[in-house]
Order: structure tokens, then sequence, then C-alpha cells
């Protein structure tokens, strides 16, 4: 049975309490709900707290989203940079360093709703800092609460105006270790992202037009394009979306988001959709990759293709990625629609 029959039901009970919702003024956020709200979270923004304690979230297509597994090694790492985490924030709570980072280790071990906790404690210990409403916003992201994503990260989008911009160090260093990533450019990548998954592609180009203002290396500027690219595709607009391609080329020393890079090449004609995506190949970068390459087929004329693309995208392990997440996000659109 294909995916689109298999979840009907589902979504159509998903619509009807994401119409219900709106109606009544739910917003995840605690205030009134953003505007330009189109789809929201799931019922989870509800109740998180009902859900087991090893169920993460439910997806929009209604999936148990439960803690992504993680081969022995890399498990015990994490742990051990948790457990050092732990300690520092135990040696000084009132730090906003040591929370950051217990809750970012947090994340990694896959306790996305635990970390959510920690950054919210942050906000309230620090309700000035721009960085936990950054990190809280991501992973609202990734439980599926786009409503508060939204909110979160547009407050921390108030917080940086006028500010210096500072590199973000990596949870996670690349190969050498250099970090690719500000606190800026972040923000306004993760506003653009959670704008993304809603539908709302005007707000989503805002916010990814100021994110590549201060994507300044090759890095961040091939992951901003990538997603500004696929923005304006959607919106049709299709001579800004050529513009953003110009700058990129196959000799940028990009050093963690080939990707993305791989991406905006084919987009340019300069490879081929296998070039670019290993069907077989079960990591966060190959959601991405097989997102982009679903995008492409579908601002191509083939609808067919496109969907069963992100019928594949989503039956794999990656729940966490952005190119899952954005693949469920348009299946959702797409069976809601039928």
């Amino acid at each position: 049975m294909s995916l689109i029959r298999r979840y009907a039901p589902m979504v159509n009970a998903l619509s009807l309490l994401v119409s219900a919702s709106a109606v009544l003024g739910l917003s995840a956020c605690g205030g009134e709900p953003p505007p330009t709200q189109r789809v929201d979270s799931t019922p989870v923004d509800v109740s998180m707290e009902a859900l087991p304690g090893n169920v993460q979230a439910i997806s929009l297509l209604g999936d148990t989203l439960r803690v992504p597994s993680a081969t022995p090694e890399a498990l015990q790492e994490r742990q051990d940079r948790w457990a050092l985490a732990k300690a520092d924030y135990d040696a000084s709570p009132d730090d906003p360093e040591a929370l950051i980072w217990l809750g970012r280790r947090t994340a990694y071990l896959g306790d996305y709703r635990e970390a959510i906790r920690i950054f919210s404690a942050g906000i309230e210990q620090h309700p000035d800092d721009a960085r936990m409403y950054r990190h809280r916003g991501h992973r609202y992201i990734s439980t599926r609460q786009f409503a508060r994503a939204v909110a979160d990260l547009r407050r921390a989008a108030e917080l940086i105006r006028g500010t210096e911009d500072e590199v973000e160090p990596d949870g996670i260093p690349n190969a050498r270790n250099i970090p690719t990533s500000t606190l800026q450019s972040n923000i306004w990548y993760h506003l653009g992202l959670a704008y993304y998954v809603l539908g709302d592609f005007e707000s989503a180009l805002e916010a990814y037009r100021e994110s590549i203002s201060v994507s300044g290396n090759p890095d961040m500027l091939v992951a901003t394009s990538h997603w500004l690219y696929m923005t304006l595709r959607r919106l049709g607009f299709e001579d800004e979306a050529a513009a953003v391609l110009r700058p990129i080329d196959s000799g940028m020393d990009v050093i963690e988001n080939d990707a993305y890079h791989q991406l905006l090449l084919l987009y340019k004609g300069e490879r081929e959709a296998s070039d670019v995506w290993n069907p077989e190949e079960n990591t966060t970068s190959g959601a991405a990759a097989g997102y982009g390459v679903a995008n492409w087929h579908f601002y191509n004329g083939r609808e067919t293709e496109a969907r069963q693309l992100l019928e594949r995208i989503v039956a794999s392990e990656q729940w966490a990625a952005f190119g899952f997440i954005a693949a469920e996000a348009d299946l959702f659109r797409i069976l809601a629609g039928s």
C-alpha cells in the first residue's frame, strides 16, 4: 500500500486538529499563534508530557518518533561528552555557556524533549540571551513543534538586532575542526526552515535573505543558498532563483555541507541526480540530498517522481534531519489536499 493511501485517514484527522487549534487560538508558545501559520505542529503541541519517555514526538504523518539509534562507539562518545557537560553545569549552574552545552549534548543523545526543558530553564535564568531561544527553537523543529520554533527564533532575531555576530562553536566538529556557522546565520537559517515547513514561503524567503547576508563562508553560503533557491522556486520566482546560483561553482572550499553544494550544482545543470543522491545512504546528508532531488523533480514538472522520493525519505530512520522534516511536511500537504 502506498504511503499516500495508508495515511489518508490520519492526515484528515490531523487536519481537523490543525483547524481546531487555529480556531481556538491554541499556541505552543503561550501567546497568539504566528499570523502566517499555515500548518500547525501536530497534536503533541498540546500535551508533550503525555508521550512515553522514549517517544520524542509524533510526526505529521502520525508516526511515533523515538530516540534515534546509534552505534555503540558513537553512543559512548556522546555519553562521555554529556557527562563532562553535566559536570560543568553542576559546578556552575548560573553559567549560560554551561547550560547551553548541557542542552546541546542532551540533544545529541537524541533526547530532544529533555533538551527543550533545559533551554526553557535557561530562558528563565537568561531571558535576554538569544542563544537560548536559538537552540530551543532548533529542537522545537526536531519535535515538530513548528509554531513554538517560529516564536522562539523570532524572539532570538529581535535580540540580535544591532549586535555583532559571533562564531558558534560546533558540538560535533567537522574534519578540519573549523566552525562554519555563526549565531546570527543559524537563527535566520532555522527560522527560514520553520516557516518553510509550515508552507509560509514568503516569510521563509525573508528569513533566508537575512541568513544569506550573514553567511560568510562557503559552507554556510551553500546551505542557505540551497533553501533560498528552493523557496524561490516554490514561489515561482525563477529569475531570482537563477541569480542565487551564480556565485556557486565546483571549486568552492566546502568543508561539511557537500550535499547542499552538490545540489546547487545539480540545479545549475552541472551534476546529474545520480551524482548527488545515493538512495542507499541512510544519513542526515542523504536525507538532505534526497529532499533536494525531490524538489528538483517537482519544479521540473515530474510530480510522480518527486512524491515517490518524498515517500522514500520518510521511510528512512533520519527523522530528525531537516530534509526528512521538510519531506514529511510536503507529504502532509499533499495528503491533506487529496
